[in-house]
């Protein structure tokens, strides 16, 4: 057991708490911008009476954000600091979430996906240039820590974007199920649609203009300058630094992993509760709304376990606490594969327990060590939420199958993708751990 008593946000003489709650507030915003959109999967499903693997298109584009803008985010936080690169990402977020209005006024379904990945290009600049400034607000020794902290406030963002999406969003649309909508008259779906998507860009909006006001708070306060502005900009030679450090280069394939599978369990929750409740009887609306209580209660669980976690890493390796939360995870899913009944809700409820450290802790493992690289390194894994990209597409597909064989469901099936994940993560916990006790 070991125990680091360094301070946690203090360092050769600052302080960096009001700096630290400035920052952590953007882990909230993005927390929100993350758990709004997954039940939206379904609800663009059923606006435009469309397929699951059409809905997932809205996860491709939100974390095709994440990676596209994620190495340009690092060359301009680089060339400028860390303050800018979050002015820059609050100013992405606004501009995506207003164009929720145009979007709607054309009535079709792509412009809401340009929307998303504008938006989410600015979640990328914002992630790009917080997890590592919160890695400089103090000693080294407990960066990893500092981050586990910063992130345990992103979930405090996901409760409220799960609760909008429930009650403002799934609640107010029009109650009628997949298949009647099917068979309205173009007129009737029209005028339905436009109601829907009225209510569905209202609290985007809303977030819009709360970004808005964080931008200009960060814009008017001092913040300190960690490592910035260095105009030597070397990509080329940073990046095979750090992709030669075996450390790193399997922190990014652990990230791609791990990503898809919080995506996959947190967007795909609905339709499994939805399948579930449904069989005992329920209409789809009233399923899908208490389904998204489910994930609700699994985000509170992780928010609480990543408190948890973040007080157990002051006696553990980092290394050997996210090789057990994975294996732990690996079981839980299993359970959610073989259960047909609310057995299986619950065990998939329960991983989110076992998710809660999993982000932060590949991000500062991956990281340590890097100094200024760690600009360069912070893309790299950002782009890793690729992973939220892929995956999940692949998992609606299997979704869409409806059964495997001649009874089995195939959304219990699909969960065969993040118990892989799981076992990559795993995977590097256990090389991490074996990392440190050889150091």
């Amino acid at each position: 057991m070991e125990t680091n008593k360094q301070p946690l946000l203090k360092h050769n003489g600052v302080n960096y708490i009001v700096p630290f709650i400035l920052i952590t507030s953007c882990f909230a915003l993005w927390g929100f911008a993350n758990d709004i959109t997954n039940p939206m999967v379904k609800s663009f499903s059923k606006i435009f009476r469309m397929n699951v693997t059409q809905g997932a298109l809205v996860q491709v584009a939100f974390y095709g954000g994440y990676f596209a803008m994620a190495f340009p985010a690092a060359l301009f936080i680089k060339k400028f600091s860390y303050k800018s690169g979050i002015l820059m990402g609050l100013t992405l977020y606004a501009i995506g979430a207003f164009l929720f209005f145009p979007a709607k006024m054309t009535g079709s379904y792509y412009p809401f996906l340009l929307a998303y990945f504008i938006l989410t290009c600015g979640l990328s600049f914002l992630e790009t240039s917080a997890n590592p400034y919160i890695l400089t607000m103090g000693p080294e020794e407990n960066a990893t820590r500092r981050l586990n902290l910063a992130q345990s406030f992103n979930p405090v963002g996901s409760l409220v974007g799960m609760f909008v999406a429930m009650n403002f969003i799934q609640a107010r649309l029009n109650p009628l199920s997949t298949a009647e909508r099917a068979n309205l008259s173009n007129i009737e779906f029209e005028a339905i649609k436009q109601s829907d998507l009225s209510i569905l860009i209202e609290p985007y909006l809303v977030i819009g203009l709360i970004v808005l006001m964080m931008f200009l708070i960060i814009l008017l306060v001092r913040m300190p300058k960690n490592a910035d502005k260095d105009k030597n900009l070397k990509l080329g030679a940073a990046l095979k630094r750090i992709f030669s450090v075996p450390n790193y280069r399997e922190g990014v394939i652990a990230q791609f992993f791990y990503v898809g599978a919080q995506i996959m369990c947190w967007t795909f929750i609905i339709q499994y509760g939805t399948r579930v409740f449904m069989t005992q009887g329920m209409e789809e609306q009233a399923a899908e709304v208490l389904s998204q209580k489910y994930n609700i209660a699994a985000m509170i669980i992780f928010c609480t376990s990543r408190f948890i976690a973040t007080y157990l890493m002051k006696f553990f390796s980092p290394g050997k606490m996210i090789r057990a939360f994975a294996v732990a995870a690996g079981i839980l899913t299993l359970g959610v594969i073989f259960f047909r009944d609310i057995k299986g809700l619950y065990c998939l409820v329960g991983v989110s327990a076992c998710m809660s450290l999993m982000f932060p802790t590949i991000y500062g493992i991956a990281l340590r060590g890097m100094g200024e690289d760690a600009k360069f390194g912070a893309a790299g894994l950002i782009m890793a939420i690729l992973g939220g990209s892929v995956l999940p597409p692949l998992q609606a597909r299997i979704i869409d199958m409806g059964t495997i064989g001649t009874s089995f469901p195939a959304v219990n099936a699909s969960f065969i993708l993040p118990l892989i994940c799981f076992v990559v993560v795993a995977w590097y916990g256990n090389r991490a751990f074996k990392r440190s006790i050889t150091l």
